[in-house]
């Protein structure tokens, strides 16, 4: 480029500079890396630029969106699949939001994976006993997965990534999903049930849905009350999904075995970050760290250096579609129901 185009980057950590620095020697971007989530507070921060890079937990929200309009800046670019923190009414018309759809469904899913056999085995709780020399296997008795069922909501990449994972242990397979694949369903000789079938039949049950209206909360004290005693919970999608409260009176009551969350529903003031030498304000997260049978991880599941290679050149590729006025492949709009999709190769604005 011969100017080249000038990106705020918000909440910038070291892998990302490394990541996209790499990818950014085939493309010219001017690249300014802030440490600073995009909120309200720093949006003042994007003023002299052409387009703001944000990350799953900034804020877009209207008063955002707006302030960055003044700033006459016409691009958002998401390095990330989520898109709940974008307000697209806002945004339509004014600023165009782009996304990476998919980085590496592998990631996620092996990540779940991971999650569901430390759990079970609870080779986290035996990886501190042995390291203070205790030897002890009392009560770390976990079950053959060979043979049990996984409940798996939402069949999109990553959802059917893991069911392959779990098909591999000999596991029996129900999902559940809004728009059922029917044929992949009979390849793989799998069954799609209702979710309150799946939540009843289930010894592990492992959320990939988007979260929306409809899937906010979905676990809840109602669906948690259908579930098998003693089930494994898993969320690597987003933290919204659980009321974590219900999760919480769940794993009290011993309804719920043990849960596997890299996603939580209040995050952003924690994931991510290094809190060690903090006290953690928020009773919620800080009692489900205390229970034994509860595995959190801090929204890592994405990261692996294929995936983070992927964000970083679909993201740069995002920008260079904008910038040089193409169609936008992977936009999310306010008028196409979020998901751009017009078939005309033209922009919606």
């Amino acid at each position: 480029m011969t100017n080249p185009k000038k990106i705020a980057f918000f909440d910038a950590k070291p892998y990302d500079k490394r990541s996209f620095d790499e990818v950014n020697k085939d493309y010219g971007f001017d690249i300014n890396y802030f440490d600073a989530h995009l909120d309200e507070n720093t949006v003042e921060l994007s003023q002299g630029f052409d387009g703001v890079c944000a990350f799953v937990n900034d804020t877009l929200n209207k008063n955002v969106i707006d302030h960055l309009n003044e700033h006459k800046i016409g691009v958002i670019g998401l390095r990330c699949a989520g898109y709940n923190n974008v307000d697209f009414k806002a945004a339509y018309g004014k600023i165009h939001v782009l996304r990476v759809p998919a980085y590496s469904p592998y990631a996620v899913a092996e990540h779940a994976a991971a999650l569901i056999l430390a759990l079970n085995r609870k080779t986290h709780r035996a990886y501190y006993r042995t390291r203070d020399a205790n030897f002890s296997i009392n009560g770390l008795m976990g079950f053959d997965l060979h043979g049990k069922t996984a409940g798996i909501v939402g069949t999109g990449k990553i959802g059917k990534c893991l069911i392959s994972i779990l098909k591999g242990f000999g596991m029996r397979v129900l999902a559940y999903d809004k728009f059922p694949d029917k044929d992949y369903a009979e390849k793989e000789g799998i069954n799609y049930v209702s979710f309150e079938e799946l939540a009843s039949k289930s010894d592990i049950i492992s959320l990939h849905c988007p979260l929306n209206e409809e899937t906010e909360w979905l676990i809840n004290k109602e669906s948690i009350n259908r579930m098998k005693d003693g089930v494994i919970l898993i969320n690597t999608g987003r933290g919204k999904l659980i009321d974590t409260q219900a999760l919480i009176d769940g794993l009290k009551s011993g309804k719920i075995g043990s849960a596997g969350l890299d996603v939580y529903e209040e995050e952003n003031q924690y994931f991510f970050e290094d809190r060690s030498a903090e006290v953690i304000s928020d009773d919620v997260l800080a009692r489900l760290l205390m229970f034994p049978n509860v595995l959190v991880t801090s929204h890592q599941g994405f990261f692996t250096k294929e995936a983070v290679k992927n964000i970083a050149e679909t993201t740069l590729g995002n920008f260079k579609e904008y910038f040089e006025g193409g169609y936008l492949k992977n936009e999310i709009c306010y008028k196409c129901d979020q998901h751009c999709r017009k078939k005309d190769g033209k922009r919606c604005f």
